[in-house]
Formats: C-alpha cells, sequence, structure tokens
C-alpha cells in the first residue's frame, strides 16, 4: 500500500503498476481530483469508501484521503547500479548503514532525490524496505530515485573505490568539517542510523571522515538531517562546474586503476 496525496501522484506519474485506489467519499477537488483524473487516464480503478475503511487499510497512519494499492516497490541490484552509474558524469551515491527507521529512510530518499543524487544503498540486513510508511515519508521520491541493496555495505565501499570514487563516512569526530571537503567527481557517503552510527569496520574501509560542526547543546543531527546538510553541500560545490560529459567516471576508474588504488583527495 502506498497513501498520501504526493506519494500516490508520483506512483501514478512514474508508471509503476496500480491495482486501485481509494479515495476518500466526497467531492474529488485540489490533488485528490487530480489523482483520480491520473488514475483513470491510466485505467485504473477508483473506488471511493468511507474515511474509517481508509483507516483500516493504512492502520490508523495519516493517508490524506487517498491508498493505492501497487505492487512492492522494486530495488535495484548492483549489477543495474553499476550499469547507471557509467552513464554519470560526476555520480554521487549515499550509502545507509543501520538506518532502521522506515521515516527516516524515507526522508533521506527525499533529501536525495531532491539534491541530484545518483542513488542510494542500503543493506540487505537492518533496513527497512520499501513500504507504504517509507514511500510516505518520502513525499514521492521513492519513484524516482534509484534505490540499490547490498549483502555487504563495507565491501561495497571497496568496490566504489576501485571504481574511483571517494567515500567518506559522515561521523561525530569526523576529520574534517564537511565542506572542507572537495566533493567534485564521484563520491559517495555513508551515513549511519541514529544512535548506532556507521560501524567501525564501514568507517575503517573509507577514504575519511567528515564531522558536521554543532553549535548548540546537541552532539548531533537525526539521519536525515545530517543527509541533507551533506547532499546539498555536494549539489553548491557542483553547481558551477563544467560537465565531464559521458565517460567521465570511466576515465576516473582508469586513472585510479594506473595508480595502483585510490589515490587520496585534499
Amino acid at each position: 500500500m502506498v497513501f498520501g496525496r504526493q506519494p500516490v501522484r508520483e506512483v501514478l506519474r512514474a508508471g509503476r503498476p496500480v491495482a486501485r485506489i481509494w479515495l476518500q467519499a466526497g467531492p474529488a477537488r485540489g490533488s485528490l481530483g487530480e489523482i483520480a483524473g491520473l488514475a483513470r487516464e491510466r485505467g485504473v480503478p477508483v473506488v471511493e469508501v468511507p474515511r474509517a475503511h481508509l483507516d483500516r487499510l493504512t492502520a490508523g497512519a495519516v493517508h490524506q484521503g487517498v491508498v493505492a494499492q501497487v505492487a512492492a516497490a522494486p530495488t535495484w541490484t548492483w549489477d543495474r547500479l553499476e550499469a547507471h552509474l557509467t552513464e554519470v558524469s560526476e555520480p554521487f551515491l549515499l550509502l545507509l548503514d543501520r538506518v532502521q527507521d522506515p521515516q527516516n529512510l524515507g526522508a533521506i530518499l527525499r533529501v536525495a532525490e531532491a539534491a541530484g543524487a545518483d542513488g542510494v544503498v542500503i543493506p540487505q540486513r537492518g533496513a527497512p524496505g520499501l513500504t507504504g510508511a517509507v514511500a510516505k515519508a518520502a513525499a514521492g521520491a521513492a519513484e524516482w530515485i534509484p534505490v540499490a541493496r547490498v549483502a555487504n555495505l563495507a565491501a561495497t565501499v571497496q568496490a566504489l573505490q576501485r571504481w574511483g570514487f571517494f567515500v567518506f563516512a559522515a561521523v561525530p569526530d569526523g576529520e574534517r568539517a564537511y565542506f572542507e571537503v572537495d566533493w567534485r567527481g564521484p563520491v559517495a557517503v555513508v551515513i549511519g542510523g541514529e544512535g548506532t552510527g556507521v560501524r567501525p569496520l564501514v568507517v575503517a574501509r573509507c577514504d575519511g571522515t567528515v564531522r558536521i560542526p554543532m553549535a548548540g547543546k546537541v552532539a548531533s543531527l537525526n539521519a536525515a538531517a545530517a543527509a541533507a546538510v551533506i547532499a546539498f553541500e555536494v549539489r553548491r560545490q557542483r553547481g558551477g562546474l563544467a560537465a565531464e560529459g559521458p565517460g567521465g567516471m570511466e576515465r576516473r576508474r582508469a586513472g585510479a586503476e594506473e595508480s595502483g588504488g585510490v589515490p587520496s583527495k585534499k
């Protein structure tokens, strides 16, 4: 199930198979009317039901008067993500380590899509699937941002480095402030879950660590907020850069291989 006006609208726009849509009975105005129109254009049955029926379908979640019955949101395979990245001149990924809260995951997907990231990587274990709650928190972004599941996040960091990526872990005591890093070129950032952070093994595999300086009394931001701060710094730094064009990633990977590994990024 996907519920909420923006998530359901994006499901319809993205072309994901939809079995039916339940709308709260009454005049379908504004965004509900738009959703009903999109559904009818695609031949999706629209059923008007009492609000109590929607409450039962969503176990009391905030549904905003609309619920869609859809196929499970697909995650990408690692091979598919690799093929996608070869078509990007300066790929940027977010890797999530032990981010277990669906609201946080959904919010991070929304951040990643808004900041222009090229994908989000989550582990097969210890992370929620692309559930209705995740889709609601993502406000439709889950339909547009690639999400890949991997068996081993530490091994994934090493694979990215072989491709020419620089990978940084965001930790409270990071070596450099996030704005001191040159985020141009293929980069990935590992974000840890609240209360757990990035696992030491994953940190050890990274090229470096970054921190978000805090001026108040709290020690850190939640995972979604931290992802937003860093992701939009990446976007800011790249805003005025000329694109490398297709094949940029292959050239960087070749350069790393010629030098016997990943060069230092200062």
